[in-house]
């Protein structure tokens, strides 16, 4: 049997979180949204999204880095990926434009290691599965969850509209209503991990 990989995780007072502008995209409500995806797949094909997984510690247990919007919903930070673009580097672009400060000097260099899942959406609407359906031959979106281990120290500058919070692994396990499927299956997913907390 393997041995499980270690995962180096910081406490979260090595971190600091500053703001900067809101995001110029405003948030469209689910049926706008889907109609938009719509618009987009039929112009571009299967439509590829990206995000990262960063791991702090409290007190020695696990949090993950969610955003919070206004309207209470949270997310992973990432985005959807261009034509073309690779997933890594793509990522590291979402997670400049979501995270980092403005003054290069304090702009973290994100890492982006272990493909954690692979989600499919099958039609345009918010149900997602961690495989993709036997009848479903054309998805209309491959979503990828990676882990992206933070540096010992790191500074965050989060949307003004926006909020960075650590939740940790025991709030969101099997908590989908709250956090949905994607989020809620974190824990589960980071079992094959050993935790190494500094």
């Amino acid at each position: 049997m393997a041995a499980s990989q270690s995962l180096h995780v910081y406490s979260l007072q090595n971190y600091s979180f500053g703001s900067k502008d809101p995001t110029t995209k405003k948030k469209l409500p689910t049926e706008a949204r889907m109609k938009k995806m719509e618009q987009k797949f039929a112009a571009e094909g299967l439509l590829r999204r990206v995000e990262g997984v960063m791991i702090v510690h409290q007190h020695n247990h696990a949090h993950i880095l969610l955003l919070q919007d206004r309207d209470e919903t949270f997310s992973l930070p990432g985005g959807r990926l261009q034509t073309g673009e690779d997933e890594v580097d793509g990522l590291r672009r979402k997670l400049s434009q979501k995270l980092s400060p403005a003054i290069p000097a304090y702009q973290p260099v994100w890492d982006v290691s272990d493909l954690l899942a692979t989600w499919c959406r099958p039609d345009f609407d918010n149900v997602q599965y961690p495989y993709a359906p036997p009848h479903v031959t054309k998805p209309k979106e491959e979503h990828k969850v990676f882990v992206c281990p933070l540096s010992e120290r790191c500074n965050f500058a989060v949307p003004s509209d926006k909020k960075l919070l650590a939740v940790p692994l025991f709030e969101l396990y099997g908590n989908a209503e709250r956090y949905g499927p994607v989020i809620a299956a974190i824990p589960t997913l980071l079992s094959r991990y050993s935790m190494v907390y500094h």
